[in-house]
């Protein structure tokens, strides 16, 4: 591991990383400034869901790119989501914040919570994980330098996508 680390390195978003498990297409919009989140009733639901159950908590601290829904005086970090629908997006969304954290020299402990289900999930970094979270990061990088989007097939999970309507174009 390297001996500094600063904030301008930090080259994506949390979003970002979230993209990439849910479809590189949505990734690569996001990642050339193509954004539909501000359209999304869904973005604003997820909002109120953190306002609305994490009432006492300070909510969305800001660290270079990444934006964190609320942290812990124990050093826990908090992700927060509407459900659990796509969990492996954001269990490696939450293991980025860590990754960079660590990076920065504050080592936390991660917890996906999942209000409306009633659920939270321990998330750990560990030295595999961080070995799988920098090819990631490779794989984005890759992504997000190609000319044009990548061509991937539209799931079902994403009609309800804000970005729907550039997936059919």
């Amino acid at each position: 591991m390297r001996e500094t680390f600063n904030l301008d390195e930090i080259s994506f978003s949390g979003v970002q990383i979230y993209y990439y498990f849910v479809d590189p297409k949505r990734l690569w919009y996001f990642s050339h400034y193509i954004t539909m989140e501000h359209n999304s009733d869904l973005v604003e639901i997820g909002k109120i869901i953190v306002s609305e159950f994490y009432k006492r908590e300070k909510k969305e601290i800001q660290i270079g790119r990444i934006k964190i829904d609320f942290i812990k005086r124990s050093l826990e970090i908090h992700e927060v989501k509407k459900s659990s629908k796509f969990k492996e997006a954001s269990k490696w969304q939450l293991i980025y914040y860590l990754w960079v954290l660590k990076n920065l020299g504050i080592n936390c402990k991660g917890i996906l919570n999942f209000p409306k289900e009633k659920r939270i999930e321990k998330v750990n970094l560990t030295p595999e994980i961080e070995k799988k979270l920098l090819e990631i990061l490779n794989n984005i990088k890759r992504i997000v330098e190609l000319p044009k989007p990548p061509n991937t097939h539209i799931s079902y999970r994403l009609r309800n996508s804000p970005y729907f309507e550039l997936f059919m174009a």
